[in-house]
């Protein structure tokens, strides 16, 4: 299926920063909580994240992630989620989490 150059620009997808990340025992899946700052204009967003393979939560603050920062907020169990945070899977399924390769401001519009 294509989609138009149009429908493209309507997904927001921005940079930011996670500023904090606990375990999230309640989810189904091992995920972590997230908060992540997208900057003025956006501010601080949280994510649920099922990143626990590739990551733990100490070295996950200060990391810079790619999130689609227009879908509407989604119940997950007792969090609601504002942002869907960006990954790929590797060989065995699980995800790794997509960024910029070099420090960049954020709130960064993806292009």
């Amino acid at each position: 299926m294509t989609i138009s150059f149009d429908d493209f620009m309507k997904v927001d997808i921005r940079v930011g920063r996670i500023t904090r990340a606990e375990p999230f025992p309640e989810a189904r899946k091992p995920a972590y909580r997230l908060w992540v700052d997208f900057g003025p204009g956006i501010g601080e967003k949280r994510s649920s994240a099922q990143i626990t393979r590739h990551y733990e939560c100490d070295e996950l603050v200060g990391r810079q992630v790619l999130g689609v920062v227009n879908f509407p907020p989604r119940q997950i169990g007792p969090v609601k989620s504002e942002v869907l945070v960006l990954g790929v899977p590797d060989e065995a399924g699980e995800v790794v989490l997509i960024g910029p390769g070099h420090e960049v401001p954020i709130g960064g519009r993806l292009f």
